[in-house]
């Protein structure tokens, strides 16, 4: 791939001369007159190097590279300009820039600075990868993840083994399970690490608000839209998207979404061109996914698409053996993050561990430590420190713990009826349902009814 440089200069003829240079050698080589220009051309294209005047009406190059190294930290800024002194040049190595020229350059000396700067930017992103490697893939475990239960270990070994493919992986559990956790053991698992993870929650957001969020948005594509901006999908470019809740997005952004994950490209909104990303796709959600497609709430076509890989977080309660280990865990990091040393629980508070049901999952675990580094007023943390009365387990009367077991007997119960009703005649069944065979079909698979 040829390397890229923005060239920035309010003189065209100087521009236009240093872009005509290093095409020659090889650059692919893109101009603007402006700072401001110059900092919606980076929202739109991917850079190697800048190359900048220093003096320029409005934004001037120090300017420029201020706001360079804060919003694109991987591009590297040479600054040119004829007006050269000491003091700037300090002051421009001193804010970040890679080098300096004095106009009127040498050709030769053009080429050779912005080759320097290229490879400086192409190792410095060599050596994160390589660095981020050695900090995530260090060690038995996934960074983040503590697997005691065969639970777990066979959701880390799914992880360990699917997490260099490209294919979309559909993580499920309850709310507070730790589905973001997983996602980034893949993300750092596969040759994507040290390009970057970005995570997104689509219930947090509007479908509009979404769509501009994932996709990005052209200038004036809607009020409030004053400039071009990249989308989540392109910012992971490399990476990993890790979008949760994906249960909840409407039929009509399904649709668009399917489209991204069939063509691998995504068209801003209120834009005519379509852009290709590489993306690696994981998705989460708490709700039954089968059942909505079953329920005609979600597109079947799309959970095949995000589905390709399942991995099922099991909640903390079918998991005992995670909680002291994730305990300590909590502990040492809060404690770090408190400046507090602390030796750890007492019996009392084992005895907590082990006899609550945890509703909330490892979240609520996370936080009660948390609440109890802070409150903590001896060594060890005390059952009053946490805050937390245990709630009683569930009767064991069979009835249903959540939400979706109620509505899974209440589907269950009213197909048996049905199906008696109609003395087995499926149709019939399903039109007093109001809904048709198919539909019908999947519900008695999938609670084992077609038997």
């Amino acid at each position: 791939m040829k390397p890229r440089v923005l060239i920035v200069d309010d003189e065209p003829r100087m521009g236009d001369i240093a872009g005509m240079v290093l095409k020659r050698d090889g650059w692919d080589v893109h101009g603007v007159r402006s700072g401001d220009a110059a900092l919606v051309s980076l929202t739109e294209r991917a850079v190697d190097v800048v190359l900048t005047d220093l003096r320029m009406p409005g934004m001037d190059g120090l300017a420029l590279l201020a706001r360079i190294r804060e919003e694109h930290p991987d591009v590297r800024v040479v600054l040119m300009t004829a007006f050269a002194t000491v003091s700037t040049a300090v002051q421009a190595l001193r804010d970040g820039a890679f080098d300096y020229l004095q106009k009127p350059f040498d050709n030769a000396a053009l080429v050779a600075t912005a080759r320097r700067a290229f490879d400086h930017g192409r190792l410095h992103r060599e050596n994160r990868v390589l660095r981020a490697a050695l900090e995530l893939r260090d060690g038995p475990d996934a960074p983040g993840v503590v697997a005691e239960s065969e639970g777990m270990r066979a959701v880390l070994d799914v992880v360990r083994r699917v997490a260099r493919s490209r294919s979309t992986v559909l993580i499920t559990g309850e709310s507070g399970t730790g589905k973001e956790v997983v996602a980034k053991a893949l993300h750092a698992h596969s040759d994507r690490v040290g390009a970057p993870f970005v995570a997104v929650n689509a219930k947090a957001l509007a479908d509009g608000v979404l769509e501009s969020e994932l996709f990005g948005h052209e200038r004036g594509a809607f009020t409030g839209a004053t400039a071009s901006r990249q989308g989540l999908f392109e910012r992971a470019d490399g990476g990993t998207l890790f979008l949760d809740e994906i249960g909840e997005i409407s039929a009509e952004f399904q649709g668009k979404l399917l489209r991204v994950l069939q063509e691998r490209e995504v068209q801003r909104v209120g834009g005519t061109k379509t852009r290709a990303v590489d993306v690696r796709l994981v998705t989460a959600t708490n709700r039954d996914l089968e059942a909505e497609v079953a329920a005609g709430r979600f597109r079947e076509d799309l959970y095949f698409r995000l589905a390709v890989i399942p991995v099922h977080v099991p909640p903390l309660r079918e998991r005992p053996e995670d909680v002291l280990a994730l305990a300590r865990h909590f502990l040492a990091r809060q404690c770090s993050v408190e400046g507090r040393r602390l030796e750890g629980f007492s019996d009392e508070v084992l005895a907590h561990f082990a006899r609550h049901d945890w509703p909330g999952n490892v979240r609520e675990l996370e936080n009660a430590i948390e609440r109890g580094v802070v409150l903590a007023r001896g060594d060890r943390i005390q059952a009053e420190d946490l805050l937390l009365r245990d709630r009683p387990r569930p009767a064991p009367t069979g009835a249903p713990r959540t939400l979706q077991e109620a509505l899974d007997a209440a589907s269950i119960s009213a197909v048996q009826r049905a199906l008696q009703d109609a003395q087995g005649v499926r149709s019939e069944a399903a039109r007093a349902l109001g809904i048709d065979r198919t539909t019908l079909y999947r519900i008695m698979r999938r609670h084992g009814l077609d038997g």
